[in-house]
């Protein structure tokens, strides 16, 4: 599996985690503080008129801690520039803006998740912005897709939530380039500990730092991360803008609390990562259950893509019950740690029921999600806890 490493601005090459901790978190140099102070202050007093302080006036333009975090963020995609929002769908809303007028139109993932396409859809379609949605594992299809004048943006989540499809981003790099689109990927599943679009030719980058990059779902936010080189110095302009001018920034201690989770991602993924494996394989068999979605499985139909991509295969199992919709109804209101609630990516483990919960807003489309899917966001607890959890829901049935 992939294993890409970081460059320090230094330009010596260092790991992950290495990079996590230190990239943007200078010792304090009044104090000596080794975690930079959190800057609560909205303005800031320049040296006179028109001379600022290190290029800080005022909090929606710039703030330290939130500066701090995006050359974090920068530095573990393998980015040359980061920008921080105060949500995932912020963070979108930014690409969108910056990157697309009325007239034009976004090709998407079929399974794409259902606030993205709520985006998309009801908000930014009323502003002339199309959306087509399909298989993205479709390459001819993607390709008829881009040959037409209006589609200048590729958008890809992968893996999809909560389907778990794994899509190929160097080869929809390649198609969408061919026909002058540039293509987003939303990484907020892999997180850039296990995948960088960017290294596989993306164009932009998005998460919901909400998830596992903040990591304790304490936090919301959102980012953009763009390359390096003249186009990404371009597109990065344009999104600075669309921050600075729109101000859905992240706030100081959201800044700070999402640092922080950072400095810990290498390590809890790994964590979360072994945990979903062993709960996917010791469910894969089980009479109540009809599919284990779950890239680590050989079974999974893009399993080998998603090893070439991807460092390991995240957190996030769904689960199709026998039983249908019931037997699901059931199931997400009879664990004990699998806590049943909205988003993902935190220490401790969640249950959720997309029909009704995160992908609502899709019923009826062809991004609908099947009535007898669970999607678990699997924790860092003891797997055996997390297993015999499990077990006596199922059980239950």
């Amino acid at each position: 599996m992939s294993e890409s490493p970081n460059t320090a601005a230094s330009g010596t090459s260092t790991g992950f985690s290495t990079q996590a901790i230190h990239a943007g978190q200078e010792v304090d140099q009044v104090f000596g503080a080794v975690v930079p102070p959190v800057h609560f202050s909205t303005t800031y007093a320049p040296d006179g008129i028109g001379n600022l302080r290190n290029g800080y006036d005022y909090g929606r333009a710039g703030n330290p801690t939130r500066t701090a975090l995006q050359t974090q963020l920068a530095a573990l995609e393998g980015g040359g520039h980061a920008f921080s929002f105060g949500s995932g769908l912020a963070a979108e809303d930014a690409v969108i803006r910056a990157l697309l007028r009325p007239g034009q139109r976004i090709v998407m993932g079929n399974d794409a998740y259902g606030g993205s396409f709520r985006l998309f859809d009801k908000v930014h379609s009323a502003w002339g912005v199309a959306n087509t949605p399909l298989d993205l594992s479709d390459h001819t299809r993607v390709a008829a897709e881009l040959e037409n004048d209006d589609a200048a943006l590729l958008w890809v989540e992968t893996p999809s939530n909560p389907l778990m499809a794994v899509t190929d981003i160097t080869a929809l790099a390649d198609i969408a380039h061919a026909h002058g689109a540039l293509l987003v990927v939303d990484n907020t599943f892999a997180t850039p500990y296990l995948q960088q679009p960017l290294s596989l030719g993306a164009d932009v980058v998005v998460h919901s730092t909400t998830k596992y990059i903040g990591g304790h779902s304490d936090v919301v936010g959102g980012a953009v991360v763009l390359g390096s080189g003249d186009a990404a110095d371009d597109l990065a302009g344009k999104i600075a803008f669309q921050q600075f001018a729109v101000g859905a920034v992240s706030g100081p201690l959201d800044a700070y609390l999402t640092t922080r989770g950072l400095k810990t991602l290498g390590v809890r993924m790994d964590r979360h990562c072994a945990n979903a494996q062993t709960i996917a394989e010791h469910f894969q068999d089980h009479p109540a259950i009809e599919k284990v979605l779950y890239p680590g499985l050989a079974s999974h139909p893009q399993h080998e893509l998603a090893k070439s991509q991807m460092r390991s295969f995240g957190g996030m199992v769904s689960i199709q019950l026998t039983g249908g919709e019931p037997a699901a109804r059931k199931v997400a209101e009879a664990t004990r740690f699998f806590i049943l609630a909205e988003s993902l990516g935190g220490v401790e483990s969640l249950m959720n029921y997309p029909h009704e919960m995160t992908h609502a807003s899709v019923r009826g489309t062809e991004l609908a999600v099947p009535e007898n899917l669970l999607r678990l966001s699997v924790g860092i607890e003891d797997v055996a806890d997390l297993i015999d959890d499990l077990e006596r829901a199922l059980g239950g049935l």
